[in-house]
């Protein structure tokens, strides 16, 4: 500091860059948050459709079972008419 309290070119530079680099990394953080959340939020797309294909798997399974049941029946049927 000089005489008069006032911090001297070489230690407000310092702060500056002090300031500066804390901004950078501050920053560098929440980019690479930003890109965690990203691959979450990917990641819980990936379940969802996961999720929907299992869904319809079951669904066309049911259907499946469905028609061969409607199918047995309407055979069945056949045989006691004869």
């Amino acid at each position: 500091m000089d005489r008069n309290g006032f911090h001297t070119s070489s230690v407000a530079h310092e702060k500056r860059e002090r300031e500066k680099r804390e901004r950078e990394r501050t920053k560098k953080e929440r980019e690479r948050e930003r890109e965690r959340e990203k691959g979450r939020e990917r990641e819980r797309e990936r379940e969802r459709e996961r999720e929907r294909e299992e869904r319809e798997r079951e669904r066309v399974e049911r259907e499946r079972e469905r028609e061969r049941a409607e199918s047995e029946s309407v055979s069945e049927r056949e045989r006691e008419r004869l």
